[in-house]
């Protein structure tokens, strides 16, 4: 008889492509564990966005397993080496993770089990490219995404192809029910229901969603990514983020419909931007600390106001006065995603315009978005705040306006997620301010009262910023 493998899964639910399910697979019978553990993650335990995909995700790969995924919840280290001795397993195998706290304990708990006589294999399962194999010609690492992703990724030996499929005959039965209940995931106010309309948590969600993006947003998606009302963009970063599809899998599947459909501008755009999924893990893996301390500690210097709480609020709540900030901040409520040119709009008006810390944002990120990712989350925010590693510069200064004229034009992103201001004629659906108070009245909206006046002034808030910008330089 094989001998028992445990397989803990991560963030890497599902069953294609999933290197340490398909080698445990091929060397023994399979022992499925997933373990929710909160202590270890301290500050970055899971906000209630991701929290609400992880409990549907888990039914998805429960129901895959044929209902023999164990859930435990607590610390891992004890929870495997209790089941290992119960189920008389002779290996542990999972996927890599890269969060410094996922580091730590995943080496220790190595360490222990070997120490005890265990088998303990880790695989890569999320990355193209592992950091550690991303080096320059002196051996030191990338700090500029370019030369990161055009010299050293693509100069690299290939990403490895997706693996075969695996014939799931080997599962070793549970013997508890599957109560995915008891991680007490979802969260207790009635704030996810919009959720159900839009998102399809699991592989097989990740799959339709590949497709669908494949065959109607790829062709298009070097300019229509950045029109937040256009069907072009490929809303798998959750999935991603959650392995219910390999990195590997979305770049060779649109690799090849890229070469079907004479693609290959669209595809190098697409592909780049999961180089800078890459480039943020390779940021996080050589600077811990990225979620907490500025990269550029010239920063550690900046005047952020710490008394604009009203300030913060609105923006949280799309209240800002801002049409194109408040249908992104809206988007992100009620979808729990946010396109990513309005990410890095809303991102500029609250670290510029507000100058409110970065962290703010990031925070605010984190318990809302359905994709929450520390790496991704982490170095976006420093890029906006010009504090990161290839960052956009402080001084360049996103202003809502002319970016809603500019990528919605028509209005139709601001009509969706702000219904106020739909009867709004296109000319003013970014400037509601500029009409008068009759004006207004004639399409229903009380400036102050059914949408909000600017909370800031555009121009004085950008020459504040940029003041701000220069005590630092002169410090």
């Amino acid at each position: 008889m094989k001998d028992n493998v445990i397989v803990w899964f991560r963030q890497d639910l599902r069953i294609h492509d999933n290197p340490a399910l398909y080698e445990a697979c091929r060397s023994g019978q399979v022992i499925p564990v997933y373990i929710l553990d909160d202590h270890a993650a301290g500050d970055w335990k899971m906000g209630a966005a991701s929290r609400w995909w992880l409990h549907h995700s888990l039914i998805a790969l429960n129901k895959s397993l044929g209902g023999n995924l164990r859930l435990f919840k607590g610390d891992p280290s004890l929870t495997i080496a209790q089941l290992a001795q119960e189920t008389s397993a002779s290996a542990v195998y999972w996927n890599r993770a890269y969060e410094p706290w996922r580091i730590k304990r995943d080496s220790n708990i190595k360490l222990e089990m070997q120490k005890q006589g265990y088998t303990v294999q880790s695989f890569n399962g999320s990355l193209l490219w592992e950091p550690w194999d991303i080096t320059k010609q002196d051996g030191t690492h990338y700090k500029v995404f370019t030369p990161f992703y055009r010299k050293g990724c693509l100069n690299a030996p290939a990403p490895r192809e997706p693996l075969p499929p695996i014939e799931l005959d080997s599962i070793v039965p549970s013997s508890t029910p599957f109560d995915i209940d008891s991680l007490q995931l979802l969260p207790k106010i009635d704030w996810d229901s919009e959720f159900y309309q839009h998102w399809q948590p699991g592989e097989t969600g990740a799959a339709d969603t590949l497709s669908s993006f494949l065959n109607t947003g790829l062709a298009h998606y070097r300019d229509g990514r950045n029109y937040p009302a256009k069907p072009y963009i490929s809303t798998l970063s959750p999935h991603l983020h959650f392995g219910e599809i390999s990195p590997n899998q979305v770049w060779y599947a649109s690799a090849h419909t890229a070469l079907d459909t004479s693609s290959e501008d669209a595809l190098d755009c697409f592909h780049s931007e999961l180089g800078w999924r890459e480039f943020s893990y390779y940021q996080l893996y050589y600077n811990p600390n990225l979620p907490e301390k500025n990269l550029q500690t010239k920063f550690d210097r900046f005047p952020w106001k710490t008394d604009s709480s009203s300030h913060l609020s609105a923006w949280q709540k799309g209240l800002t006065g801002y049409p194109i900030i408040d249908a992104g901040m809206r988007q992100l409520w009620k979808t729990g995603y946010m396109h990513n040119r309005v990410r890095m709009v809303v991102g500029s008006f609250l670290v510029k315009n507000l100058l409110l810390h970065w962290q703010h944002g990031a925070r605010w990120f984190w318990d809302c978005l359905l994709d929450a990712d520390l790496a991704s989350n982490s170095a976006s925010w420093q890029w906006v705040a010009g504090c990161g590693a290839d960052a956009a510069p402080y001084f360049r200064i996103f202003n809502p306006v002319t970016q809603g004229e500019k990528f919605d034009s028509e209005g139709d992103y601001i009509r969706q997620y702000i219904p106020e201001l739909s009867n709004i004629p296109n000319k003013y659906i970014h400037t509601p301010w500029e009409l008068s108070t009759e004006e207004l009245l004639q399409y229903g909206v009380v400036l102050g009262e059914t949408y909000p006046a600017p909370i800031v002034d555009l121009k004085h808030s950008r020459n504040a910023a940029l003041e701000a910008l220069s005590s630092i330089k002169e410090a």
